[in-house]
């Protein structure tokens, strides 16, 4: 799923993909009481780093092909431009005023980032409210997009960026797990209306791509659903996802 014609063809890789992507979340992306916080410059990147994913610089040749970092940048550019028209348009058709999400940033080590103080951790993408960024482990999501495939790009991006949507139109949730589901339904939203207006192409395999990654990034089945940090089941985020991706925002609960 791009803008062009990048696609690649995955198999199934659910097993291997639920270690890679367990811990992705919003661990920093809610509303803080101190002021706004600006992504610290990177620090100078280490020579090695135990039990990470594999380094974004190298490319990794699978029987279905090449995935190289320079085909992640452009699917994370096309998904950002997609998601600023997506969501400028929605602003725009109810009159009113559409203020993109300041930055994206990548990062490669825990702390390297900061959100309101707490450092973000290795293998997650987060929104941050207090300063209006999204910020991505950088080789984590190279690992994801190289074993699951574009689609998840756009996804993970689509997520976070709808935690920026909900903060613009003063959406408060008593629970995570509600503004979560409610995220992944705008994603679907915003990747299902861009499908059905011609901006982005759909192509063999992409649902595919959308199901395996959302089934590997649920909640323990032991969560409690009530829990700070709670995002949903597997099946819970496949459905709130399809939701919006079938039905567009009006299954969002958006009012």
């Amino acid at each position: 799923m791009t803008a062009g014609s990048r696609r690649r063809s995955h198999g199934p890789l659910l097993a291997a993909l639920t270690a890679l992507v367990v811990a992705v979340g919003c661990a920093a992306g809610g509303v803080g009481e101190s002021g706004p916080q600006e992504p610290r410059e990177p620090a100078p990147r280490q020579s090695s780093r135990p039990a990470a994913p594999a380094s974004p610089e190298t490319e990794t040749t699978r029987a279905d092909g090449t995935t190289s970092v320079a085909e992640f940048k452009s699917d994370i550019d096309d998904a950002v431009t997609i998601a600023e028209r997506y969501w400028g348009a929605q602003f725009r058709s109810s009159g009113q005023e559409f203020r993109p999400i300041s930055r994206i940033v990548p990062y490669q080590r825990e702390g390297e980032i900061s959100c309101g103080g707490q450092a973000l951790p290795r293998n997650n993408a987060v929104y941050c409210s207090q300063g209006d960024f999204i910020a991505y482990d950088v080789n984590w999501s190279v690992a994801a997009f190289r074993q699951v495939g574009d689609a998840f790009v756009f996804y993970l991006l689509g997520h976070e960026y709808a935690h920026g949507i909900q903060i613009r139109l003063g959406i408060r949730a008593n629970f995570t797990i509600q503004q979560e589901l409610q995220a992944d339904c705008m994603a679907g939203a915003y990747l299902g209306d861009s499908v059905r207006d011609g901006t982005l192409r759909l192509d063999a395999g992409d649902l595919d791509e959308f199901r395996e990654g959302l089934l590997a990034v649920g909640d323990d089945p032991d969560q409690p659903w009530f829990a700070e940090g709670s995002h949903g089941t597997a099946e819970q985020r496949t459905d709130w996802f399809f939701r919006g991706y079938e039905r567009s925002l009006d299954a969002c609960n958006l009012r």
